[in-house]
């Protein structure tokens, strides 16, 4: 359990300074306030879970914790999310999810490009169950889309008498981050581009205040970038709580998170991260005008918690009891940045999958694998969380130029600022990129371990590979448009990576050493 010294810098509501950013970096105090009468807000916000259960058992104990924390003065508390808590289209972990928002008390949440991974008729069977209101304003749909009646554009809480705004958006860039061609599978759901989405965004922040709300939220599954233009462009917005670049924003910085609307108030940008490692609270004050006059920004790693004994009993009521596979020895490292950081987890996993599709070539994105495994016992619960999108596996051919144009476009995520759409892993090639993120070099590797070097400045397309890939990726997303050949599969397997994993896992008897063979080289 989290200790008190770490308890009280979590949940601390003692504001550091005034007129200035303190070389503290907790709190920012916005001027002088002319009112006597101010309001103070605590919000716990989380965003993207991606259906994580392993950080969700943790969080709930956050969570109570942050229930019992006495203010010194009456403060208003608030629990919102800004989308992908869900995940995908398995059922299980979705309701997993839904519950760990009922135990924690979310009240509303952005729907994010995950919940959208879901077939319509999951969605709507599920969705009655959702205990958080799903908020999007920036959707365009037929007016016969039935999904929709399950959305809602925005909210109002009402918390000691004070009333709350909030306003939700889904990811201008929905369609190239889901695995369908469009949300839900077969609706009729297009976002608003960014434009329009800040119009539409503005539409219901003058709605709220029309009816006297001048606090207001939005919960944003638009990405860091994106959420700074909203900020800038737009008044009237207090708090954008974000998600979906998986930025992690700590403290309050002028430029960073804190920018200023159109009619100058301070408007605080947040986002903790992604896989539930990470939590936040934001602690304020309001004036009478509704403007925000002080600010603490704090971050919890989820991590420093116990499981809630209760919520895992729960868990494991829908999905079932994990069940030990085997022993890792030498386990997988934790990862700065997830995108760009060598895994030797993804190698493993690419081989597992090459050998249950027996085929040339696997391929697995490092924007699909989402755990690692620690020393010891590995369960059935860990594996699941390593990819928890249940992205199926199939089997395409490929030429050399696809495969060589695909790994360049992914080796340059070492150069994007969001790290985008990260490394592309493989069994059956081993390649060279320099710190620009230009490819140096590839080998394509046969089974029985021959190896042959590819020309990559003229790569061939009469060069033919059979490849094992996932259906997200398999469909060109992230930019990798070359890799769209899910409609001409020679194979469709139901099966994920997580299952291919389990499978090497149990059929190897001695303890695992999961470690960096050095098939990807960084120069």
């Amino acid at each position: 359990m989290i200790t008190k010294v770490n308890q009280n810098r979590i949940y601390s509501r003692q504001y550091l300074g005034e007129n200035c950013l303190l070389k503290h970096k907790r709190a920012v105090s916005f001027g002088n306030n002319p009112n006597t009468s101010t309001t103070r807000t605590s919000i716990f916000y989380i965003n993207d879970y991606h259906g994580k259960a392993s950080n969700m058992v943790r969080t709930v104990n956050a969570s109570n914790m942050f229930d019992s924390f006495e203010s010194a003065k009456p403060t208003d508390k608030l629990k919102l999310a800004s989308g992908d808590i869900l995940i995908g289209e398995d059922v299980k972990p979705n309701q997993v999810a839904m519950k760990f928002l009922d135990f924690i008390g979310v009240t509303a949440t952005a729907l994010g490009n995950h919940e959208c991974d879901m077939t319509s008729k999951n969605f709507m069977r599920e969705a009655p169950n959702m205990p958080a209101k799903m908020l999007a304003c920036n959707i365009k749909s037929a007016e016969n889309c039935e999904v929709m009646k399950f959305i809602d554009k925005s909210c109002i809480q009402e918390v000691n008498g004070t009333k709350y705004g909030i306003i939700g958006v889904l990811p201008p860039d929905l369609v190239s981050r889901i695995k369908f061609d469009k949300a839900f599978e077969d609706q009729d759901i297009i976002p608003a581009d960014l434009e329009e989405t800040i119009s539409l965004v503005q539409a219901e922040v003058n709605k709220l205040k029309e009816q006297g709300i001048n606090k207001i939220i939005l919960l944003s599954h638009c990405g860091y970038d994106a959420d700074k233009e909203i900020a800038q462009k737009t008044e009237g917005i207090d708090v954008i709580h974000g998600g979906h670049s998986h930025n992690l924003l700590k403290d309050i910085k002028r430029g960073t998170n804190l920018f200023y609307s159109k009619t100058g108030e301070p408007v605080i940008i947040t986002q903790a991260g992604r896989d539930g490692k990470n939590f936040g609270i934001l602690n304020l004050e309001f004036d009478n005008n509704g403007t925000i006059t002080k600010a603490q920004n704090n971050i919890g790693i989820t991590r420093d918690f116990s499981k809630n004994l209760v919520a895992e009993t729960c868990f494991e009521k829908i999905t079932g009891k994990p069940k030990i596979v085997g022993t890792i020895r030498t386990p997988s490292p934790k990862l700065e940045n997830d995108l760009i950081d060598i895994n030797p987890l993804a190698y493993y996993g690419t081989d597992a999958i090459r050998e249950k599709a027996n085929s040339e070539i696997s391929l697995v994105g490092a924007g699909n694998l989402r755990g690692y495994l620690e020393k010891g016992e590995v369960s059935t619960l860990d594996i699941e969380e390593i990819s928890p999108f249940k992205n199926k596996i199939i089997k395409a051919d490929y030429t050399e130029k696809d495969l060589v144009e695909a790994i360049r476009i992914c080796a340059k995520s070492l150069k994007n600022p969001d790290g985008k759409p990260g490394l592309m892993y493989a069994s059956g090639l081993e390649y060279t990129i320099n710190k620009d993120g230009d490819l140096l070099n590839m080998t394509f590797v046969d089974n029985a371990g021959n190896k042959t070097p590819i020309d990559v400045n003229n790569p061939r397309s009469d060069k033919i590979y059979s490849v094992a890939i996932n259906d997200y990726s398999s469909r060109g997303n992230d930019g990798l448009t070359m890799l769209n050949k899910y409609d001409k599969a020679t194979e469709k397997y139901d099966w994920d990576i997580t299952v291919a994993i389990r499978e090497k896992i149990e059929k190897t008897k001695q303890p695992i050493d999961i470690i960096d063979d050095g098939r990807i080289k960084i120069v």
